[in-house]
């Protein structure tokens, strides 16, 4: 597979095979939406276009969770996870009020307030192990399978594996200590809280310049694109903080929509729980499954699920960025280490993210924008998780995705 860098205009060949693409990309985007509207009504086809809008942002933005700590990490470079304080700024500030007022815009609305316990503990650091070795997050395993990384869809698979194998032991996991859920917008009230977690979000913000000007004496500067006006709005890439902005603000259209912030990970438990049935497994004998709200998921079409619902959006959105960048191009030679990576990291993060009750989406972004102090603890142990995850990648030999701004720089 050829490299594109930022400074390469798309060839005439690329635009030939980009043309195509991007038709069929916004076909499916459209027939999805109809269908959905028609079969199951103009919320969930709603939401369906949101995903596909968080699938279009992540992409263009190059957004990486996974990516932004490995930097930090191994370079000392802190302009991503600058970027998340941004991000997470902008959430609080907008459900905060919401929260605490229990409504928007007429609808009841209610945050991701989970234990604070040894379950998140574990879960969060085998997570962050998982998207280092895996290459990607949650958002970012969908993203970069949709936009064409032909490696990320084994860790895709394998994350669906981990996340249905962590549903057999739930019961087990949330059996261990734990404190109850925590939320500071219940306990100090909104206008409290949203001052906590500003100084909390400066506070790692300094560190992170502290740490780069420390071992660079220069901060990064933001990738420069040959692009601009509607060109560089379609084709990417997008400026990283924009996409910081335009992630918050979608989570809260998510909340105004569902009645709750964006999710990711519960949808993979649901699709490996249906593979099985498949093969004559019967995963309603396992307690997570017994649940209200699981069970009905289980016995329910996936097109009624919001959270599947969002995911296929996500990948649709990103295969159509992607179509738009001229850089759907999978590569289906991945070498065997790399596939090793995959496989054990996609099983780490599957796993992990469900005893954790939730993944870098659900747990660190929806949990810290809904106050919960299970975020916070989620993304201290993920870190620590990542920092293992970042040696044990260097021997893995793992490549990535077709992301701005160049190759390889997974989400």
């Amino acid at each position: 597979m050829t490299t594109t860098t930022l400074s390469e205009p798309l060839g005439t060949s690329e635009r030939r095979v980009a043309g195509p693409a991007v038709l069929t990309a916004s076909g499916l985007v459209l027939l999805g939406a109809l269908v959905l509207a028609f079969g199951y009504g103009p919320g969930i086809a709603a939401l369906f276009v949101v995903g596909g809008a968080f699938g279009l942002v992540l992409y263009h933005a190059a957004f990486g969770f996974t990516s932004a700590w490995r930097n930090l990490i191994r370079d000392g470079r802190g302009r991503g996870l600058r970027a998340q304080m941004v991000m997470l700024a902008v959430a609080v500030a907008l459900f905060f009020p919401a929260l605490a007022a229990g409504s928007l815009f007429g609808q009841p609305v209610a945050g991701f307030v989970s234990p604070i316990g040894v379950s998140v503990l574990v879960g969060a650091f085998n997570f962050g192990i998982g998207m280092q070795l895996g290459g990607g997050c949650a958002s970012g395993t969908l993203y970069t399978a949709g936009g064409g990384n032909a490696r990320m869809l084994i860790t895709l698979f394998f994350f669906i594996v981990g996340s249905v194998l962590a549903t057999v032991h739930f019961d087990w996991w949330t059996a261990l200590p734990a404190f109850a859920p925590v939320s500071i917008v219940t306990v100090f009230g909104a206008p409290v809280a949203i001052v906590l977690s500003f100084a909390l979000f400066a506070a790692i913000a300094l560190v992170t310049v502290l740490v780069e000007r420390r071992r660079h004496g220069t901060l990064e500067r933001a990738e420069h694109s040959p692009h601009t006006g509607l060109s560089r709005f379609a084709r990417g890439p997008w400026p990283l903080i924009a996409g910081a902005v335009l992630l918050a603000l979608l989570n809260f259209v998510t909340l105004a929509l569902a009645g709750r912030p964006w999710g990711i990970t519960s949808a993979f438990a649901l699709w490996g729980a249906k593979g099985a049935q498949l093969f004559g497994i019967d995963p309603t004998a396992w307690a997570y499954w017994q649940q209200p709200g699981n069970a009905t998921a289980l016995s329910s079409s996936v097109f009624s699920d919001v959270t599947s619902v969002m995911n296929f959006g996500i990948i649709l959105g990103a295969l159509l960025a992607s179509a738009l960048a001229g850089r759907l191009a999978p590569n289906f030679a991945i070498p065997r280490r790399s596939v090793l990576a995959a496989v054990i990291g996609g099983l780490l993060l599957g796993y992990g993210a469900r005893i954790a009750f939730g993944c870098n989406i659900g747990a660190y972004f929806g949990g810290i924008a809904s106050g919960s102090l299970h975020g916070w603890l989620w993304l201290a142990a993920a870190y620590l998780g990542s920092m293992l995850g970042v040696r044990l990648r260097r021997s893995s030999s793992s490549t990535s995705a077709p992301a701005w701004p160049r190759r390889p720089d997974e989400s």
